[in-house]
């Protein structure tokens, strides 16, 4: 038995998979020399999600990221002679209006993030895929570049590993679990095994199903369940006999009925002279606690193949003999059907990253066959580099606020993820039932009674509008179209619409005690608050000034976007996006770390500060009403872009005078104790509460305003994003060298550009409002725009302005097309809506020249 080392670069934990398997092979090209994989079974695993797995891989989803780790994944199992392309179809049975139209806007996605799906009718749906009934399909969609990994992903995996063993820089240790991983003073030290301990400053878990034991075991929460995946054989099927192919026909998806089907080929190949039928509950999926898996001398298959209850499938079971009546006439394979387990996570992503809790452990979870290699290389990068190639934060374990990692918030969420995998369709805009009320400001009560209507981000409940303000549509109703289409107005509500117009009209207030809020203090925070700054907010910066900044990557890619007020000559303040808070605050307490800065304290205040934006015309007047000192709210005393404490009617506010809606008015931040007692005495001065939506959506792009992770990314830089700064400050910045050469070149390959829906009635008649991305096609050609970095167009964000009655859109223009006037086409549920760029980089629609905000 080989003698388990005593030191290492890296441990991988879970290495006899397919991404424990890639990886290795990613770190290794990259350099890498001394590791070390662990394996609590055979290798390649012989109990874990890629001894059972389908190996089918479908291109194209309504995720970047996805497509990408998707796509290169299939170029690489082609690469080693592993892929069979035999394509892939999604159909719509006839009465399925919904599903069809799902179809078309996932051949949209396709065109937006790179991969080639069509839609196609009955006729060649039958053409290709024969065990159909034609009459019952009224359409599909066509993936060519889908396929099967043959002969089997484990097989793949059990090459890798051979060959990084064979290069000498990976050692393999089966039947070897990790007990427990060694951190001391919140770093990785080393990993405890059965059969010794092995220093290293690096364990990466990718242990699927079981990933949270290990995570735990290093000081992390992993927001993760298996769940249970029927899975049905149906045989004899020799078709393909004699052809020596792993499988024949193209694969085979009926999502509205929350299945797929596919042939496994030639009877004498792996698996074959079957079809296998599978299958996702759609109401009552059954979760599986990791600790709860059967070891592998329990299980009657294996510990991630349990028992099928025929109960299970029953109604899916006989709506699929319907479309496909073949299954109804073969035999059923009981002895060899099960349930296999698969990773469900709270929103539907990849854990992948360096956890927040702990330096060192990095996680690679939750990654299906079809995305294995991508995210090998995902994570290897990062790990290697500094950052993958694409930006990560819908995939970041960093993502997630530790009240996201509860056991009843992560059972709750990975319930809802685990009824859509398949069906029903997700709305861009679609709201989790569970996990809400986590988080409410203390405005909360006055919220709820004026009919708010909530959604939730991080856990914060926030009302999008207020059903007590309907009574403005009389007013302006004639300003806020209706949105016909249900899938255009789901999860809207007109009266947001009207709120924006009023708060415009007079003074509106919005609750948004979601920021995540961070005062960093100490002999060191103006030196780690400047080296993470593109724009100075250290040196002669005067006390209550506030900075709109950016923080960079190595690569000048924009990672964070916020707002830092200085509130001492030691002290600053930092507000960030909810949503990207935490994300935010690990980047600082790590890049802290990193240059030695120790002197140094980060507060978390969001938690005991309540925020109201107060807003409009008149909201000078109506503060001034209640402030013990109005004459202090003037311009000259109170200028834009400083804050300073009030007293309102007694009550302790920190005042900010900024704007993210293009009005006047100021942020107030108040302890949470006296939140309720500032929203009435605003309310009380006739103050219209004014919902998220208009300061979200609406107004933020008629302000022409970017969202981090929405517009701004790691793959785009500041001056493609027109948030370039007049001046280059002196002092050093993390990415400055990439900056400056960013600014230097002559022209950018992209740049942001507002643009507007010239014409938005589709072949109808009726008017659509869209919601999501959507391609940016040249409309001469029909083909998406791509600029010279391979970089696909796409609309980022969009939303109707009731001030300037357009519907406005952000998206990444090639330079050949980012010129104002320049018309381009979006696609839109299959149909295409004219485009024109009204201004390129920034520059608002509605008072263009900011003379509002600072009236």
């Amino acid at each position: 038995m080989t003698t388990l080392p005593k030191h290492a670069d890296a441990v991988i934990i879970g290495q006899g998979g397919i991404v424990g398997a890639s990886v290795a092979h990613h770190l290794i090209e990259l350099g890498w020399e001394n590791l070390v994989g662990l394996e609590k079974s055979a290798i390649p695993s012989d109990i874990g999600s890629t001894s059972h797995a389908s190996d089918f891989c479908y291109m194209t989803s309504h995720d970047k990221m996805s497509c990408y780790t998707t796509t290169y994944s299939r170029h690489f199992y082609e690469r080693l002679g592993h892929y069979q392309r035999v394509g892939g179809l999604e159909v719509a049975r006839v009465g399925d209006d919904k599903r069809l139209e799902e179809l078309k806007r996932k051949v949209a996605s396709g065109k937006a993030f790179g991969t080639n799906a069509c839609l196609i009718g009955p006729d060649e749906v039958v053409e290709r895929f024969p065990l159909v009934r034609r009459e019952l399909i009224q359409g599909a969609l066509w993936d060519p570049d889908a396929g099967l990994v043959v002969p089997r992903s484990q097989q793949v995996a059990g090459e890798l590993i051979e060959q990084a063993v064979a290069s000498g820089r990976l050692q393999a240790f089966a039947d070897t679990p990790a007990l427990d991983i060694d951190v001391q003073d919140g770093r990785v030290r080393g990993v405890t095994t059965a059969r010794g301990y092995i220093a290293t400053p690096v364990v990466i878990v990718t242990s699927g199903i079981w990933g949270p034991i290990p995570a735990a075991m290093g000081g992390t929460r992993l927001p993760l369940m298996p769940v249970e995946h029927p899975l049905m054989f149906f045989g004899p099927f020799d078709t393909f006999a004699g052809t020596g192919s792993e499988i024949g026909y193209p694969l085979f998806r009926d999502q509205g009925n929350s299945a797929y089907l596919r042939d496994t080929g030639d009877p004498r190949s792996t698996e074959g002279g079957q079809l296998e039928w599978g299958y996702y509950e759609a109401t009552s999926p059954r979760l599986v606690s990791p600790s709860d898996i059967l070891e592998r001398d329990q299980a009657r298959l294996s510990p991630s193949m349990r028992d099928l209850e025929i109960d299970q499938v029953m109604e899916a079971f006989t709506r699929a003999v319907e479309l496909t009546p073949v299954l109804g006439e073969l035999g059923w394979d009981e002895k060899h059907s099960f349930n296999g387990l698969l990773s469900v996570t709270t929103d539907g992503g990849s854990l992948v990253g360096e956890s927040p809790e702990t330096r060192g452990l990095w996680l690679c979870e939750a990654v299906w066959v079809k995305d294995g290699p991508g995210m090998g290389k995902v994570l290897a990068d990062w790990i290697t580099l500094g950052r993958p190639s694409l930006d990560p934060h819908g995939i970041d374990i960093a993502r997630f606020y530790p009240v996201q990692k509860t056991p009843d918030y992560v059972r709750g969420r990975c319930l809802e993820i685990a009824r859509k995998i398949y069906d029903p369709p997700v709305h861009p805009r679609e709201p989790f039932e569970s996990g809400r009320n986590l988080r409410r400001s203390p405005f909360w009560p006055r919220e709820k009674a004026l009919g708010g209507h909530f959604m939730e981000v991080a856990g914060w409940e926030r009302a999008h509008g207020y059903a007590a303000n309907e009574a403005l549509l009389e007013r302006y109703g004639d300003r806020v179209p209706e949105r016909p289409d249900e899938w255009d107005g789901r999860h809207f509500w007109r009266v947001s619409n009207a709120e924006h117009l009023a708060l415009s009209e007079g003074v509106g207030m919005i609750n948004l005690s979601h920021f995540a809020i961070f005062d960093v203090a100490g002999p060191d925070a103006e030196a780690l608050l400047e080296y993470l700054s593109v724009a100075r907010v250290g040196g002669e910066t005067p006390l209550g000034k506030g900075i709109y900044t950016h923080f960079l990557d190595d690569a000048g890619g924009v990672h964070s976007d916020l707002t830092v007020v200085r509130l001492a000559t030691d002290s600053f303040r930092v507000i960030c996006g909810g949503d990207t808070g935490h994300r935010d605050v690990v980047w600082m307490t790590r890049m802290a770390e990193a240059r030695q800065l120790t002197r140094l304290h980060v507060e978390d205040r969001t938690d005991s500060l309540a925020t109201l934006g107060l807003w409009g015309p008149e909201a000078r007047r109506t503060l001034q009403a209640v402030a013990d000192e109005p004459w202090a709210l003037e311009d000259a005393p109170f200028p834009f872009a400083t804050a300073r404490e009030i007293r309102v009617r007694g009550l302790p506010v920190w005042a900010f005078r900024i704007s993210y809606v293009g009005e006047l008015g100021w942020e107030l931040y108040t302890p949470f104790s006296y939140g309720l007692t500032l929203w009435d005495l605003l309310f009380e001065q006739g103050v219209t509460p004014v919902g998220i939506e208009t300061y979200a959506n609406s107004r933020r792009l008629e302000k022409s305003l970017r969202l981090q992770n929405v517009d701004l990314l790691t793959e785009y830089n500041l001056v493609e994003a027109g948030l370039e700064r007049p001046r280059i400050k002196p002092a050093e910045f993390h990415g400055k060298a990439a900056y400056l050469a960013q600014r230097e070149r002559h022209e950018q390959p992209a740049y942001l550009c507002t643009l507007t829906l010239d014409d938005n009635h589709d072949a109808r008649g009726v008017a659509r409002y869209p919601v999501g991305h959507s391609p940016i096609l040249d409309r001469d050609s029909g083909e998406v725009l791509v600029d010279a970095l391979g970089r696909r167009s796409y609309v980022t964000s969009i939303a109707y302005g009731p001030s300037v009655g357009k519907i406005i859109a952000l998206g990444y223009l090639p330079v050949t097309h980012a010129r104002v006037g320049q018309v381009m086409n979006m696609e839109y549920f299959g149909e295409h809506y004219p485009l024109t760029v009204e201004a390129v980089g920034y520059r608002a629609l509605y008072d263009p020249d900011n003379r509002l905000p600072r009236g």
